[in-house]
């Protein structure tokens, strides 16, 4: 069964386009369009008229993508920007009333349930290991190790609602960094009685993009997880951390939606780096929308036809 998920996310919308089957899974197509849907109101719970109209924009984008491969059904997910948005109703039905696709708006926990799963294609949890989705209005954090009892949480210290709150010098001051770490701990809530961990699972997003300016190429395509060397990654955190909005604009590996937010984003992994002594880190490119594939592999009933051609 061939089937698309779009995670609507605060800061960039992702497709995938698989083939499903009780085995596993097979991409077709993958994509991602920045949004910032969060950008002018995450902070106020509203998403501002203009974000509405980059939502869409992109939506349609993804149905057409749906109509050329010939999708059976599409699920969508909305995380932290619609949540908690008082108007999220105006894009969801936006959305339902032009492609019949209904968009499934999840809470934090839900949202770290499927990042967790979807992380599982690729990595096997053989050590304590702690996931780390940063978003732009969220960061989730998995604590998993064998089969011991899941510990997860969704913060609300995104980078969009970051760079929102904070008015943040160019580059960032020590007193800037000084006032996230300090917002940070003071929001990291349930995180505080995680159980030691040796390792961080970076997934996708922006580990993605730590990789490429690490080894100045693509991430790789495929389903392994790629391990990196913490002082390597400690290095191009500090760059990015120090760096101009000029200099990462001139990066080649630095996507244009991830350049403003990109040291808040640095910044919160270096954080977590030194907070849970993590001395081993792998990059997953997997996160939500695989974690939504494998649910569909375990159970295809919760897929049922849902959209219309563009």
């Amino acid at each position: 069964m061939r089937i698309a998920v779009i995670d609507l996310g605060t800061n960039t919308f992702n497709v995938i386009v698989a083939d499903v089957t009780a085995e596993g899974f097979q991409v077709i197509h993958s994509s991602k369009e920045g949004v910032a849907l969060g950008m002018g109101g995450i902070n106020e719970g509203i998403i501002a008229p203009e974000a509405v109209k980059r939502a869409l924009k992109a939506f349609k984008a993804f149905m057409n993508i749906c109509v050329k491969y010939q999708v059976f059904s599409v699920r969508a997910i909305g995380t932290s920007a619609l949540r908690d948005a008082k108007n999220s109703d105006e894009l969801v039905s936006k959305v339902y009333r032009l492609y019949g696709v209904k968009i499934e708006i999840i809470d934090g926990l839900r949202e770290a349930e499927l990042i967790y799963k979807g992380v599982r294609w690729s990595y096997d949890f053989e050590e304590p290991s702690l996931i780390m989705d940063i978003g732009g209005g969220s960061t989730e954090f998995i604590r998993g190790y064998k089969e011991e009892s899941l510990q997860s949480c969704s913060l609300n210290i995104g980078v969009s609602r970051a760079v929102q709150f904070f008015e943040l010098n160019d580059p960032m001051t020590i007193r800037d960094q000084e006032s996230l770490i300090a917002w940070f701990e003071e929001s990291a809530g349930p995180l505080k009685s995680f159980s030691p961990c040796t390792t961080l699972v970076g997934a996708s997003g922006s580990f993605e993009t730590f990789y490429e300016m690490i080894h100045k190429k693509a991430f790789p395509a495929g389903s392994e997880a790629i391990k990196l060397e913490r002082k390597e990654l400690e290095t191009t955190l500090d760059w990015i951390i120090n760096s101009s909005f000029k200099e990462r604009e001139a990066h080649p590996f630095i996507i244009p939606i991830r350049r403003k937010m990109a040291p808040i984003a640095a910044l919160k992994t270096k954080w977590i780096l030194d907070k849970f002594d993590l001395q081993n880190i792998v990059i997953s490119p997997f996160a939500l929308k695989e974690g939504v594939l494998r649910i569909a592999v375990n159970d295809k009933k919760n897929f049922t036809p849902g959209q219309k051609g563009t």
